[in-house]
């Protein structure tokens, strides 16, 4: 007779006591996720989105834009985005769990993440309440945009931004974020 396997379900305490090892560790629902080094490819796409949306995210008070090392914690989750547009702490001495819920984050797949990164993180993302969830594919050369209040967008040629209470959009082409 077989016989299921208890999962082992993580703590923050324990992911803070993991070492600092080059690795990223997440903590999904009390899932523990170990990401490698990113590529230079996936460093490469995050420095373009980067200078695309730096200028328009300044220019329309939306925050700061975040790179990983940043978390954003959930109910007991803890996860470091590619990227995410969210306001800046009001206080230095604030901890993660009292930062802003971000208005954009973006994921870079990687073979490592791609399952992840279309599942567990897109729940959580958007039930903690990000507005726009982007998960860039580089096989594919695509951005897919996942909102709670539409069907998601797959694109292929532009990206249209349009944060909630802001006039302003923000077009991206595609080709120019793969390079």
């Amino acid at each position: 007779m077989h016989m299921a396997t208890k999962i082992k379900r993580w703590t923050l305490e324990e992911v803070d006591s993991l070492p600092d090892d080059g690795n990223k560790y997440e903590l999904v629902r009390g899932e523990l996720f170990v990401t490698p080094p990113p590529t230079d490819d996936h460093e490469t796409i995050a420095a373009r989105l980067t200078r695309i949306l730096d200028p328009f995210i300044a220019a329309n008070g939306l925050g700061m834009l975040y790179h990983p090392r940043a978390v954003m914690q959930f109910e007991g989750s803890q996860v470091e985005p590619d990227l995410m547009v969210r306001q800046p702490q009001g206080s230095r001495k604030a901890t993660w769990s009292q930062a802003p819920t971000p208005i954009l984050i973006v994921e870079i797949l990687s073979p490592y993440t791609r399952r992840r990164d279309h599942l567990q993180k897109r729940s959580l993302y958007i039930d903690a309440g990000v507005e726009e969830y982007w998960i860039v594919d580089p096989e594919e050369n695509t951005v897919k945009s996942i909102r709670a209040d539409r069907p998601e967008v797959v694109s292929r040629d532009q990206l249209v931004w349009a944060p909630t209470g802001v006039g302003a959009t923000l077009t991206l082409d595609i080709a120019s974020i793969f390079g």
